[in-house]
């Protein structure tokens, strides 16, 4: 997978140093990341993904569809109580 970093960070005539100083983090570690030295964890990829208004999907190269797309819960609940086919009396337990 390729981490988009340095492709999004030029594209914005950004230098590494700018960016680190823009996301509080060192100047080295933004070079680590794009040279795949090092890979940046969680917090820093949301923090990346966020700063670009990109999908995180995309900073790491898994989707070349950069928007960021919400997806709805695919949960449904049906049922006004979710507990309510249980039994709720005490008196059945032992």
């Amino acid at each position: 997978m390729e981490f988009r970093l340095r492709e999004l960070r030029q594209k914005k005539q950004l230098s590494q140093i700018r960016l680190a100083i823009d996301l509080c983090i060192p100047q080295n570690s933004i070079s680590r990341f794009e040279n795949g030295v090092r890979k940046p964890d969680y917090d820093t990829l949301i923090q990346i993904a966020d700063y670009f208004n990109v999908s995180i999907d995309y900073l790491v190269g898994r989707s070349d569809n950069p928007s960021i797309v919400e997806q709805k819960s695919t949960y449904n609940n049906k049922r006004k109580n979710p507990t309510s086919h249980y039994n709720s009396s005490w008196d059945s337990c032992p």
